[in-house]
């Protein structure tokens, strides 16, 4: 049986994984599916979990990873899919992980995206901060259910603008294809594909014209800045999924603080991104010092 997590995320449990499969999906970039009954029968898009390496204590500290989605077996949440890039010691020995391996893991844990519904959701995610797209879309388009939720369409339609730096760092969308009410506008630097330049300018586009009902974000911290920005000079609510760096995943280090207003002196306050976050509304944050 899992163990409970106590604490401040006490609907996290620490369990086994079995790894089934994983696909390279960009250039240093894959998608990993880990069989975790106990983690995808709970999870909810936005929320991440922890890995530790099967293989020793180096890195002796788990690593977060946010969900991508959940799959199903039998009619039932069976386990869940990640998206990584081969930065660091973790994530260079994740490519060689074969089915049958077994891997520690806990989780759900932090906030997901909050409960929002109107006529148009955009994403916007630049490198690996796609990652959480593939969830909220499936949650916002009705097509599934998640944390026990029964699917319920909440918006009309969907955009991701995904930017990255060139063609080849671009990860597979394929699993966002053929979904009605989804359309994908891709940027990248050197105009290898798609429109050439920042996914900002596209979004100040979106915010021209016919603007979204909400705005959600995830990748880089320069670029998930722009976008808050953008969106609050529009007065489109905005929410940014940050990938600051962590090191325990349920509070107790306070290694992964952002800082947000607040009416008391000096103005603002630390919040971790592992539980009062990772997801926050925009103009909550003090973004020019985004930790991420």
């Amino acid at each position: 049986m899992p163990a409970t997590l106590p604490g401040l995320n006490d609907h996290a449990a620490e369990t086994a994984a079995t790894v089934l499969s994983q696909d390279r999906v960009a250039d240093h970039t894959y998608r990993l599916r880990l069989r975790c009954p106990e983690i995808a029968e709970r999870i909810r898009p936005g929320q991440f979990f922890m890995l530790r390496d099967p293989a020793g204590t180096d890195p002796l500290l788990g690593r977060p990873f946010a969900l991508y989605d959940t799959f199903e077996e039998d009619g039932r949440p069976a386990g869940v899919d990640l998206g990584y890039h081969t930065v660091g010691k973790l994530t260079g020995r994740m490519p060689a992980w074969v089915g049958g391996e077994h891997v520690g893991i806990w989780g759900p844990l932090g906030n997901g995206f909050p409960d929002l519904d109107g006529g148009r959701l955009l994403f916007v995610a630049g490198g690996i901060g796609y990652t959480p797209a593939v969830a909220v879309m499936r949650q916002a388009l009705g097509r599934k259910g998640y944390a026990g939720d029964p699917p319920r369409r909440r918006f009309e339609s969907v955009e991701m603008i995904y930017g990255a730096r060139t063609a080849s760092m671009r990860a597979d969308c394929s699993d966002f294809e053929g979904e009605p009410g989804f359309t994908l506008s891709v940027c990248t630097d050197d105009g290898s594909e798609g429109h050439a330049g920042r996914v900002t300018d596209l979004l100040a586009g979106r915010l021209a014209g016919d603007r979204p009902d909400a705005v959600l974000t995830c990748g880089p911290g320069v670029m998930m800045r722009a976008v808050a920005e953008a969106c609050e000079a529009a007065g489109v609510p905005c929410w940014l999924s940050l990938e600051s760096p962590m090191a325990c995943g349920f509070g107790a280090c306070f290694s992964c603080v952002a800082k947000v207003k607040t009416d008391a002196d000096p103005g603002w306050d630390y919040r971790r991104t592992c539980v009062e976050g990772p997801v926050f509304r925009g103009d909550e944050l003090l973004l020019d010092e985004l930790n991420c």
